[in-house]
């Protein structure tokens, strides 16, 4: 049996054009244009590569698109003053501080500066606590596109068993919290549990984002499963090549699962996708509109 593989970049596409098509809704009944400030403090690489394609995503779905580009060096001051004036900009919906900042600031403190209703990375403490509580809020983009992609396979996934493998506030903790509003029975599971590969044999559902490439053996994983790998690692090969690995051994595990997402081409497809869906709502809830239909 060969897995199906669950195209994430045409999933992503598709839930951006219901995006884009939500805007022009949006603009054609309420003069509204959904507007998204993104923060970048430094010139790391990958994040510039980051900024740059959600910038071109935003606009290619008729948002508005304002980029913020600060020095390394540039104080905390600085920082939150330039928050607070996003937090009261009327044309800005959602707010995003790409991460991680330099280490001569306080995440933290940056995170809870921000507006919680402008917040859609879902990282502000308010946010994070509704959601444990199991109230709306503005969720973290990658973990909402690991449940819209495990819903491509599963119309439900009420009364499965899932395991979430990796305990960041940015993915793993989260992801439990929207698994269970999904009604799924949740193990949180990480790089020390004990007899990890039985624990993940027992699961329906398999998300691994532990940051570790290819942790998760194939022989880890029940016949029929459905894996999420949130990972994503570059190794380089004693021939010099480099290549892009997730945290699961898909060779192995494409073999045994039911669906499984390709690295790359899976998860990370989805997070900007749902970093505008995030964006829309937001401008919804601010103006009192409806939730949009994506």
């Amino acid at each position: 049996m060969t897995a199906r593989i669950i195209d994430g970049k045409l999933i992503a596409a598709e839930l951006r054009a219901r995006v884009a098509e939500e805007v022009a809704r949006l603009q054609c009944e309420n003069g509204l244009t959904p507007g998204l400030a993104v923060v970048l403090v430094g010139s790391d690489p990958a994040s510039q590569v980051y900024v740059r394609n959600k910038h071109k995503q935003t606009q290619a779905a008729g948002m508005a698109s304002f980029e913020h580009v600060l020095p390394a060096y540039v104080a905390q001051a600085e920082v939150l003053a330039l928050i607070e004036k996003l937090n009261r900009d009327a044309s800005v919906h959602g707010i995003l501080v790409q991460l991680p900042l330099p280490k001569t600031l306080h995440t933290e403190t940056v995170i809870s500066a921000i507006d919680p209703a402008k917040d859609v990375d879902g990282l502000h403490p308010n946010n994070a606590g509704r959601l444990a509580g199991g109230l709306a809020a503005l969720s973290p983009c990658t973990p909402l596109g690991c449940i819209i992609l495990s819903k491509r396979v599963h119309a439900s996934l009420e009364g499965m068993n899932a395991i979430v493998i990796g305990r960041s506030n940015l993915v793993g903790r989260p992801l439990v919290q929207l698994l269970l509003n999904e009604n799924a029975t949740v193990t949180s599971a990480h790089s020390r549990s004990r007899d990890l590969g039985e624990l993940c044999a027992r699961a329906d559902l398999v998300y691994a984002a532990v940051g570790k490439p290819e942790m998760v053996r194939g022989d880890w994983i029940k016949p029929g499963a459905t894996v999420i790998d949130v990972g994503i690692t570059r190794l380089t090969g004693p021939d010099g090549k480099t290549r892009l690995v997730g945290d699961v051994a898909f060779a192995e595990a494409v073999d045994v699962a039911g669906a499984i997402t390709p690295v790359p081409g899976g998860v990370g497809q989805m997070t900007v996708a749902c970093l505008l869906v995030n964006t829309l709502r937001a401008a919804c809830a601010i103006h009192g509109l409806p939730k949009p239909a994506v």
